[in-house]
């Protein structure tokens, strides 16, 4: 309840009215109330903790609310210029399909949630600027709107997106597979994104004999209650439950505290685990950051735009472009070295003894590719990187 007032409290602070905050309070009810209400009660030392992260996003979803259906008031943020007509307004750099109206309260804007801070907020924010999705993140704003599509990016914690995207607060998202799954929602997911690796697992203290049977029954720190639950379930003896514990930050201090006699934590290179005395016994699961989108979104066709660009981008990031000079004598053998994603293109020269040949090839294999043309006489090798690379539709 402290939580939750000094949140909207915060809120009504920075200009929100009733309507707004009635928004906070509804996420901020939904959230609360799905699992954890039910199957813990709403008690234990994490719940203040969660309650006041979920009125932080609540208090985002309140700016996106107002602010995605584009007030007429030009201090809303966009960053651009709007011509208004009626209750239309263009963006002057808008594809022309994407031009909308707003109507009462429909929302025209598709809301996009990503991780409001962290590594994992770095690499997405590089991601999005490759994807060609222009914003301007304001100060202390968890808030931006897009200059020339009509989105509007609502920055949260990571662990609460997949709860708004399922819920249809978000129409789409970007967080980890082991947030997907601990929000228990439905969700569709568009494509892996490669980044942010890492695995959800079972960790004890080093040489203690532990493992992920032996601790079932036992104590169990976590921030990640729903999976860890469900995962000891399946080892428990009957009459002897789990005894799980969730904490927001720090999980692997627990057993050295005499907190726990194990955790369930993230484990990317293993330092903090090591650091702290513990090996991991069971991977739980191995989780990635995801492309997620609600089922129902009223937005499909913009969420396949997206989807197409951060395809495109991270494609450019595997792929590189490597051309040279052979001599028709030596081709057969620069082909093999070079197949392309489809195949090499060969373009005749002016001797007609030498052509001149451009392939796709993996960025990681970039170098040993151009020492064996080098060793078949292929001459002037050029490589180059991409900015935006689109495979094209699927056949």
């Amino acid at each position: 309840g402290v939580a939750r007032e000094t949140g909207l409290k915060s809120l009504a602070a920075r200009g929100f009215g009733s309507a707004a905050l009635g928004m906070a309070t509804q996420s901020l009810a939904r959230l609360l109330s799905r699992r954890w209400g039910g199957q813990w009660g709403g008690s234990g030392p994490w719940f203040p903790r969660a309650a006041a992260g979920a009125v932080a996003s609540a208090g985002a979803l309140c700016a996106a609310g107002p602010a995605a259906r584009c007030s007429r008031d030009d201090g809303h943020g966009h960053g651009h210029v709007h011509q208004h007509s009626g209750d239309g307004h263009a963006h002057s750099s808008m594809p022309d399909k994407f031009s909308h109206e707003h109507v009462g309260t429909d929302r025209s804007h598709l809301v996009f949630g990503v991780p409001k801070k962290g590594r994992l907020y770095e690499q997405i924010k590089k991601m999005l600027e490759g994807a060609g999705i222009d914003y301007t993140r304001k100060e202390r704003i968890d808030i931006a709107h897009c200059n020339n599509l009509p989105i509007s990016i609502v920055f949260l914690p990571a662990k609460d997106i997949a709860t708004y995207v399922g819920e249809g607060d978000v129409d789409l998202g970007i967080t980890g597979e082991d947030c997907v799954a601990e929000s228990d929602v439905s969700v569709k997911v568009l494509m892996a994104l490669g980044i942010g690796k890492c695995n959800l697992s079972v960790q004890a203290p080093k040489d203690s004999g532990l493992n992920a049977a032996s601790l079932a029954g036992k104590r169990i720190v976590t921030s990640f209650p729903v999976i860890t639950q469900k995962y000891f379930a399946e080892l428990e003896k009957p009459g002897n439950p789990t005894h799980i514990k969730c904490i927001s930050g720090s999980v692997e201090a627990a057993c050295g505290l005499g907190l726990a006699d194990g955790i369930v934590d993230l484990v990317e290179t293993g330092t903090t685990m090591r650091a702290a005395g513990l090996e991991e016994v069971s991977v739980v699961m191995k989780s990635q950051a995801v492309l997620i989108m609600n089922p129902h979104s009223k937005h499909p066709e913009l969420c396949e735009v997206i989807r197409r660009r951060l395809a495109g981008y991270l494609t450019a990031q595997r792929w590189v472009m490597v051309s040279y000079n052979v001599h028709r004598d030596h081709l057969k053998k620069a082909e093999s070295i070079t197949p392309g994603k489809r195949s090499p293109s060969v373009q005749p020269l002016e001797d007609k003894n030498w052509v001149a040949v451009a392939a796709l090839v993996p960025k990681s294999e970039a170098a040993s590719i151009m020492d064996e043309l080098e060793n078949v006489g292929a001459k002037d090798i050029l490589l180059t990187s991409f900015l935006h690379l689109r495979d094209g539709p699927s056949e």
